[in-house]
């Protein structure tokens, strides 16, 4: 299972995590190129997924950490290494090509935003201001 296919899982448990998607959302559409363009759609979730910050709200310790922000902390909230290796893991995961140093402020939270565009983008309910 792909790193993000774990983030996904601990988040809708009854899920199925072999339909989850790591390829980057659909980009808006903003030319008539690109909107004439067919959109490559990711499966459909095995059930009707909800809200995410609500059930992030609800996880043990999430008071406690700032995971809408911080990456090290969404991952710290499902339980999952945060570390700068697996960071890394799951930014090549991303297929990031920027030039930001791993693990500073900017790659952390391009890579904060990668996720949570990627649940939206598998059916998980997210606040714009968390994604975009």
């Amino acid at each position: 299972m792909s790193f993000f296919g774990k983030i996904f899982s601990k988040i809708f448990p009854s899920a199925n995590a072999a339909e989850v998607v790591a390829a980057p959302p659909a980009p808006a559409a903003d030319s008539a190129a690109s909107a004439s363009a067919p959109a490559v759609a990711a499966p459909p979730p095995a059930i009707p997924l909800g809200d995410v910050a609500p059930i992030l709200d609800a996880m043990p310790g999430a008071a406690a950490l700032n995971w809408r922000t911080s990456i090290v902390d969404l991952l710290k909230l499902v339980g999952l290494d945060s570390s700068l290796a697996a960071r890394k893991e799951l930014a090549t995961e991303f297929t990031y090509s920027g030039s930001d140093e791993p693990g500073s402020a900017a790659w952390n939270v391009w890579l904060h935003r990668q996720v949570m565009s990627r649940i939206a983008a598998n059916g998980g309910t997210i606040p714009p201001e968390l994604r975009d």
